[in-house]
């Protein structure tokens, strides 16, 4: 009897694992990061990271923010490949979007300017861990500075 139940159990605990999806390569990176567009503080506090993050990844998009525009640019993950402390991504095409002129500052907004990352290919993004808070984007020019994860709390 008790080497039915301990069967059991190991089947139940299989199928438990079975039924839950595996995290994406890429699931190191969720959360909000701050930097990147300006040098990130040394020790950024939650409340001040998470105002205003640079960053954020999810499971099917990448936002980002910009310096000319109040909302994120959205970038659908088409792939996403970790080799090493290196993950790829590769975004779905980006709709056509039309941009508005800031009437205050005569800038193009940024749904007329380029869907990316000021990377050689605005389709793609390059993502170097330095250690499990700091990334760097690199040859991207809209990022030249490394962005650091925002604290939980």
């Amino acid at each position: 009897m008790r080497r039915l139940l301990a069967i059991l159990l190991c089947l139940a605990t299989v199928a438990d694992a079975a039924a839950q999806p595996a995290a994406p390569p890429h699931a190191w990176l969720f959360g909000a990061w701050s930097g990147g567009l300006f040098p990130a503080p040394a020790h950024p506090t939650a409340e001040s990271c998470l105002a205003q993050p640079s960053v954020i990844f999810t499971r099917d998009v990448v936002m980002r923010a910009t310096l000319t525009d109040v909302t994120y640019q959205q970038r659908v993950v088409a792939t996403a490949r970790v080799r090493g402390d290196r993950t790829d991504f590769t975004f779905a095409p980006a709709p056509a979007q039309s941009g508005a002129t800031d009437p205050l500052t005569g800038l193009v907004t940024a749904g007329a300017g380029a869907q990316g990352f000021g990377c050689a290919n605005p389709d793609e993004l390059h993502v170097e861990r330095r250690n499990n808070n700091e990334i760097v984007f690199p040859g991207c020019a809209d990022f030249p500075n490394p962005l650091v994860r925002c604290p939980g709390h």
